[in-house]
């Protein structure tokens, strides 16, 4: 069996082995994204292929996760991630993902600001990079607590800026510097900052007037998060063309995006089967075709953009892998009304890089379960850099003493 460069194999040899593996119990070739439930394999014969796969490979799985996973390329592509978590190195190595945009509160590191001084420098450089173009301060905006935090116009730039304070703080002041970088939705652009991709006045040009256009754009939209996988989020969805699938987050964590009467007609739809949901706090149906509208002009205002290509191994939730063009004006117009791959990248992240751990960079935790869930209990170490609106330096000091980084310095 062929491996790759850290001992192991990789993908391609997880699904040709489990394409000739279920083709020999099937009696025919096996298309590798086609689900395993589709060949006939009852729930014996998904219990017996778990079985050949333990006996083959080591207990790189549970019996559940043949469900969770439903075709030869998830499944491949989860085992390399859990056999690549068994090759990591004992030396710290933090991959950083950045959270989206229903994370935000109000307050939203207040108590950071006012104990951190490294913390503090790092959001005023975004704040005064993001004003020109926002007419106020996100810094007066957050201290306040204002309520108008989650107006899609402010709640973009004052994400972003807390994101990349709190990366900055952990890269210039801890000197922790990460392997990989992902965001979700609006965290994308931090972590392209992050990544060496943007410089942070371009970013604060691009966050603004996406959030901006967005505002402006007609009411009746939303988003609901769902336990449906992505196939029973297509059925449920089949007959509202008003929505669409908005974010694969997990195997069993789908957000749907689009009109909230449609939306409405599906959480009875999918309650009827009992799979549960519940509407997000935002105030649009982001990355659905219901955004179309703001393209034009973001395109046009995005147009002097240069854009870089990454420094360090961005993984892209546009296209669910890791790239290595230029993120250019093209590239964030089309993130705007395309799905969150956020499953797809994260998975592919862990699988290539084996971070020792993930460090979520927002206002609170959000995405730390689906990492959990994706890499199991070979999985790296899952710090959240923020739990919520009491968060304070002891906590940052416990996630730094984690990742064996210098004190924090208080003032």
């Amino acid at each position: 069996m062929n491996a790759d460069a850290r001992g192991g194999p990789d993908e391609r040899v997880f699904a040709a082995w489990l394409a000739e593996t279920i083709g020999g119990y099937v009696r025919r070739e096996v298309p590798q994204d086609e689900p395993l439930t589709d060949w006939g394999l009852d729930s014996i014969g998904l219990l017996g292929l778990y079985g050949d796969i333990e006996e083959r490979f080591g207990p790189l799985l549970d019996p559940a996760d043949i469900w969770a996973y439903p075709t030869i390329r998830d499944l491949a592509r989860f085992l390399a991630m859990r056999e690549g978590m068994g090759r990591r190195a004992g030396q710290v190595r933090a991959a950083f993902v950045f959270t989206g945009q229903g994370s935000q509160h109000p307050r939203m590191t207040a108590t950071l600001y006012e104990e951190l001084s490294g913390y503090r420098h790092h959001l005023k450089a975004a704040d005064a990079a993001i004003r020109p173009y926002l007419g106020t301060s996100v810094t007066e905006l957050i201290l306040a607590g204002d309520p108008r935090v989650h107006q899609t116009a402010l709640t973009q730039p004052a994400l972003f800026a807390v994101e990349y304070a709190l990366a900055m703080t952990l890269l210039e002041e801890q000197e922790v510097r990460p392997v990989a970088v992902l965001g979700h939705g609006i965290g994308e652009i931090a972590a392209a900052v992050v990544g060496g991709a943007l410089p942070l006045e371009d970013a604060a040009r691009l966050v603004c007037f996406r959030g901006m256009y967005m505002q402006y754009l007609p009411t009746g939209g939303g988003m609901m998060a769902t336990c449906a996988d992505p196939f029973e989020a297509a059925e449920a969805t089949a007959s509202e063309p008003g929505v669409t699938i908005g974010a694969f987050n997990a195997a069993r964590a789908t957000v749907l995006s689009g009109e909230l009467e449609g939306l409405e007609r599906v959480r009875e739809r999918l309650a009827s089967i009992g799979i549960s949901s519940a509407f997000l706090q935002v105030t649009h149906a982001f990355h659905s075709p219901l955004m179309e509208p703001v393209t034009p002009r973001f395109e046009e205002a995005a147009r002097h953009l240069a854009g870089s290509k990454p420094k360090v191994p961005y993984y892209s939730t546009v296209y669910g892998r890791r790239i290595e063009e230029p993120l250019d004006a093209a590239y964030w117009t089309a993130q705007i009304t395309s799905p969150v791959r956020f499953a797809d990248a994260a998975r592919q992240m862990l699988a290539e890089q084996t971070p020792s751990h993930v460090v979520e960079i927002g206002p609170k935790a959000v995405l730390m379960p689906f990492i959990r869930r994706m890499a199991g209990a070979r999985g790296p170490t899952c710090l959240a850099l923020c739990r919520g609106p009491q968060t304070n330096a002891v906590d940052m000091a416990g996630v730094l003493s984690a990742l064996n980084a210098g004190p924090l310095a208080l003032g």
